[in-house]
């Protein structure tokens, strides 16, 4: 079917400034204090401003339900789980290390090339310096192409298969388009094989799985996303919910696999998401990575946000 974007959403004046000012505050305190997103004019990003990237990345339901959904996967593997836990600050100051985290992704996305540059050689600087040995003996290190491959394939997987349960549907051509994209992207990190189409993410996703395994630190990860002063006290329910959709988007037999069966949603919770996921997705903020990247580009603030009809959608 084709689908027609909805009209963009500016939300009342006091609504917006105080929407706007949240906003704000959480990516100054991931560092946004040191990155503007509005500059140098005219100055491309990484990946188009006509992507199917930039559409994606500017809902933050579809970010933290793809977010925690590509962490699930990531601990699954032991050596990067191992890496995570125990040269990061994930365990200690949680809020911290997803507003570091959540930064380094908008600036990925939208940031100006020079600059996206720059912060993506600072963390293959650091993760140089990562390396050690798991609890069943394997040697790991941060640096090595097959583990940050695997980073980068469950990081697509998470933010494109929320945005397609809980956004819109996303056909297969755009799928493959999406995981296409973000290629170079993938290779500055050092993820030299990062698949291009869903097809190649498959098989990366079967030729892993005998190498996956549970582990504690998963439920702690979960426990972890629960709990962390992430949306205001009012909204932790909603925190929860959004926690059980990223297990709910788990491949099912790696939910198996790490005993997370009867952890996702019922099907009224589904359509709930959904509705937060669609409006979400018409709301424009003056703070919004995505709004002053297109700013930034001489395009309307509202330009990812525009009504039109997009490519078929295949259910």
């Amino acid at each position: 079917m084709t689908y027609l974007r909805p009209t963009p959403i500016i939300l009342p004046g006091l609504l917006q400034g105080a929407a706007s000012a949240a906003l704000r505050a959480w990516m100054e305190d991931g560092g946004a204090r040191r990155f503007d997103f509005s500059a140098p004019p005219g100055e491309p990003a990484l990946v188009a401003a006509d992507s199917i990237s930039w559409r994606i990345f500017k809902n933050p339901i579809a970010l933290f339900i793809g977010g925690v959904a590509a962490v699930i996967l990531e601990l699954a593997e032991p050596r990067v789980r191992t890496g995570v836990w125990e040269h990061t600050s994930f365990r200690d100051a949680p809020l911290k290390r997803l507003q570091r985290t959540g930064l380094a992704a908008m600036i990925t996305v939208y940031g100006a090339r020079s600059r996206a540059e720059a912060m993506i050689s600072g963390v293959r600087r650091l993760h140089e310096k990562v390396a050690g040995t798991t609890p069943a003996g394997d040697l790991y290190s941060a640096d090595d192409p097959e583990l940050l491959t695997w980073v980068q394939a469950t990081a697509s997987y998470g933010f494109i298969e929320a945005y397609h349960r809980f956004v819109r549907p996303l056909s297969a051509g755009e799928r493959d388009r999406c995981l296409a994209e973000g290629t170079e992207v993938a290779a500055l990190y050092g993820a030299s094989s990062a698949p291009r189409s869903q097809a190649e993410l498959e098989a990366l996703f079967r030729a892993t799985l005998d190498r996956l395994e549970p582990s504690s630190i998963v439920q702690e990860f979960l426990a972890i996303m629960r709990s962390a002063p992430i949306m205001p006290l009012v909204l932790k329910p909603v925190q929860h919910l959004l926690v059980r959709a990223a297990v709910e988007i788990t491949p099912p037999d790696m939910r198996g696999l790490l005993d997370l069966k009867g952890s996702g949603l019922r099907s009224w919770e589904q359509a709930l998401v959904r509705q937060a996921g669609a409006f979400a997705d018409r709301v424009v903020l003056d703070s919004s990575p995505a709004v002053l990247a297109c700013r930034r580009l001489g395009l309307p603030g509202d330009y990812l946000y525009r009504g039109g009809a997009t490519s078929e959608c295949e259910q």
